[in-house]
């Protein structure tokens, strides 16, 4: 397999490179090292410093290796934000990911995989399943549902297959040590703890808590990065295998609330500062996977389930990385 991975010098793009490099798999990189880090750059990987709204190197770029799948990582992730520069967002979630689909007709590619969130859902009780009408509450969920639609869209006008990978909170870091989360400006609850573990007086933003949940702060369903690469690498080998296109939730099915987080970081460093802030623009009370469809399709065991492990991963990766 010949891979483009847009993004992939990025936090999760940096893990799938990793494992696809380690199946002997030919990967090619565009990042424009925007939230992206020369640190997390595989240097057996090909990489082009550039935007995915460059058509024409682009499609001269899946042209000259040969590109029969694309994973579609690169985006701007800040939900807050999302909601302040809709115009950066737009141009960046929505029109690039139309110019990336618009390089990649007529040529070698045969899948895409779509990054996208579970956001798409809104505010949802219970476990949510891919059959639940996309109802969209911010703009940076907007930007990942109209995603969605041009990657189906261009499924039936480009014939190519599509994986839509619907992520749950991704975080934690490889067991190889080399690579983890660097950028900060996302705002991720665990890189956040991960940061706040080496201060000699750690303290954790909590934003919001009166939302309608058993505690009132927010409710999310936390996987590991490594396990979500692994899922990716299995989205190919099912493309090509079945070459049937999915939509598919990426999540451990199980919900822990913002005080579940900072309760289980309190056991790890006991002297940790509450601030309580008022809720953020985008964010949603409670969304968490149903597994079902998932587990159905790959018949897959999660080799990191453990939100211990996840944190305790993110913190030794910080550790490593402030050194």
């Amino acid at each position: 397999m010949n891979i483009l991975i847009s993004g992939g010098a990025g936090y999760i793009g940096s893990h799938i490179v990793e494992q696809l490099i380690q199946k002997k798999t030919n990967v090619v990189i565009i990042d424009n090292l925007k939230t992206g880090h020369k640190k997390l750059i595989n240097k057996k990987a090909k990489f082009i410093k550039a935007n995915i709204s460059n058509k024409g190197l682009l499609r001269k770029t899946i042209n000259k290796y040969s590109i029969n799948s694309i994973i579609h990582l690169a985006a701007y992730l800040n939900v807050s934000e999302a909601e302040i520069k809709k115009k950066k967002y737009y141009k960046n979630n929505i029109l690039a990911t139309k110019l990336l689909l618009e390089s990649a007709k007529n040529t070698t590619v045969k899948n895409i995989i779509f990054s996208s969130s579970c956001s798409v859902y809104g505010n949802v009780k219970g476990a949510v399943s891919e059959k639940k009408k996309i109802n969209p509450q911010g703009y940076y969920a907007y930007t990942k549902y109209k995603g969605e639609e041009l990657i189906k869209k261009y499924s039936k006008k480009n014939k190519f297959c599509y994986g839509i990978l619907r992520y749950f909170n991704v975080a934690g870091a490889s067991p190889s040590g080399l690579i983890g989360e660097i950028e900060t400006s996302h705002g991720h609850l665990i890189k956040n703890i991960a940061i706040q573990s080496l201060k000699k007086n750690p303290k954790i933003n909590i934003y919001g808590h009166d939302y309608e949940t058993k505690d009132g702060t927010c409710i999310r369903d936390y996987i590991h990065v490594s396990d979500l690469a692994d899922i990716h690498i299995k989205s190919l080998v099912y493309l090509n295998k079945n070459k049937k296109s999915f939509i598919l939730n990426c999540g451990y099915g199980k919900g822990y609330s913002v005080k579940d987080i900072v309760n289980i970081f309190k056991k790890i460093k006991s002297n940790v500062k509450i601030n309580f802030l008022s809720r953020r623009p985008g964010d949603i009370a409670q969304v968490y996977s149903n597994t079902k469809k998932f587990l159905k399709t790959f018949k897959w065991n999660p080799r990191f389930n453990d939100i211990k492990i996840i944190i305790k991963s993110a913190i030794k990766w910080e550790k490593k990385l402030k050194k």
